[in-house]
């Protein structure tokens, strides 16, 4: 019980610092009007992936079993998968019950002993976990940086394979990676360019498959990575790329050999998405157009936000507890908005996430805009320059 007691002290020390630093973070149901989820395209209560994922819970049960190298495959996910390789044009998909886990896979499989991942600063923490755990040596570049990510290049060529990691669209900022220039970098270098498009995915391209379609770097992508659970509505991630590629994974990946797998219903849910990501291009076209009213209505009002087009549409207000009170403000005036503090973020830039989706109108959104101008003129409360 000693040794117990000690790690409970321990750790409430921890939480101590975590609470002297403004970072205690608590589980909180929805309510009132999401700006903060990233349901962009209102999918996730959409009738007809609630219908197709009841249907199948009756045909299929509630879980897998076992991993899909045991007794948990089934036709629905090789279905899904096929249509899902199409979608993102590639002649392969593998699907993961996360991104985590997908990303994970990816870094922890194909990097060996004597190769070096390139990394943008702002990486998500589940690429810079599989790079950490990937093992090989690792560097980092400035955000967005193609300079210095080209000088990077060239310093560090050696007897091994080079991989670039990037997301697309990154998720707390809401800017795009100079994916063209990636591309050609990669080809004339001989590397390999991986790319995380979870927040993209079914908002961009000419098919909603994402950046990598409408940067137009398809055949320039080693692999990519589409989580499932944002825009599409559903849950889970799929990584595409050549069918050697996926097939290596399906042997050597840990984090799918050895995971359950995911419950054959949410496959019936994901086709239902990918139909209407199909067959309703205009959720696109009013998603872009909703951010585009809320960036210029917060710019009316002199909120300043990082510079983009995307759904993201992050506030910086830099203290944590300023955005801790900011966001009460606005969820007592009914708006879902939600404190992104470190380490989601880096030390110094704590900021209000909107997170546009197609359910809001433009008279909600400046309705919010009207609040949030509000709350940042009381006096406990001012907001940072971006």
């Amino acid at each position: 019980m000693a040794a117990y007691d000690a790690l409970e002290r321990r750790v409430r020390t921890r939480l101590q610092s975590v609470d002297s630093d403004r970072l205690r973070r608590v589980l909180r149901a929805p309510s009132g009007i999401d700006l903060s989820s990233n349901d962009y395209l209102g999918l996730a209560q959409h009738p007809a992936l609630k219908a197709a994922m009841a249907a199948a819970v009756e045909r299929e049960g509630c879980g897998s079993t076992g991993s899909r190298l045991l007794r948990g495959e089934r036709a629905c996910f090789a279905a899904v998968e096929r249509r899902f390789a199409a979608f993102k044009g590639t002649a392969r998909a593998l699907y993961f019950s996360s991104g985590y886990l997908a990303n994970l896979a990816v870094l922890t499989t194909f990097p060996e002993a004597g190769d070096v991942i390139l990394s943008d600063a702002l990486n998500h923490a589940s690429l810079i976990d599989g790079i950490r755990l990937s093992g090989v040596r690792r560097v980092v570049f400035p955000h967005l940086d193609v300079g210095a990510l080209s000088r990077l290049m060239e310093a560090h060529r050696g007897a091994g394979r080079t991989f670039v990691v990037t997301e697309s669209l990154f998720s707390m900022d809401g800017d795009e990676a100079p994916l063209r220039q990636y591309a050609e970098l990669c080809r004339a270098t001989g590397a390999h360019l991986i790319v995380d498009d979870a927040h993209a995915v079914g908002v961009y391209g000419q098919r909603g498959s994402g950046l990598v379609e409408e940067a137009g770097v398809d055949g320039d992508v080693f692999v990519s990575i589409s989580t499932a659970g944002k825009a599409l509505g559903v849950s889970g991630a799929f990584v595409t790329g050549p069918e050697w590629a996926i097939e290596f994974l399906i042997q050597k990946a840990r984090p799918f050999v050895f995971s359950t797998a995911p419950p054959p219903a949410i496959a019936a849910a994901l086709e239902a998405s990918l139909d209407i990501v199909d067959g309703e291009v205009d959720r696109r076209a009013r998603l872009a157009s909703r951010a585009a009213h809320l960036r210029r209505r917060l710019a009316e009002h002199s909120i300043r936000t990082i510079p983009g087009r995307s759904q993201i549409v992050p506030v910086i207000i830099g203290d944590n507890l300023r955005a801790v009170e900011l966001a009460e403000l606005l969820q007592a005036a009914g708006f879902d908005v939600r404190a992104i503090r470190p380490p989601s973020v880096p030390p110094g830039t704590a900021r209000l996430r909107l997170s546009v989706n197609v359910g809001l109108s433009e008279a909600v959104l400046d309705e919010f805009v009207s609040a949030l101008a509000s709350a940042v003129g009381q006096p406990t409360c001012s907001v940072a320059s971006s």
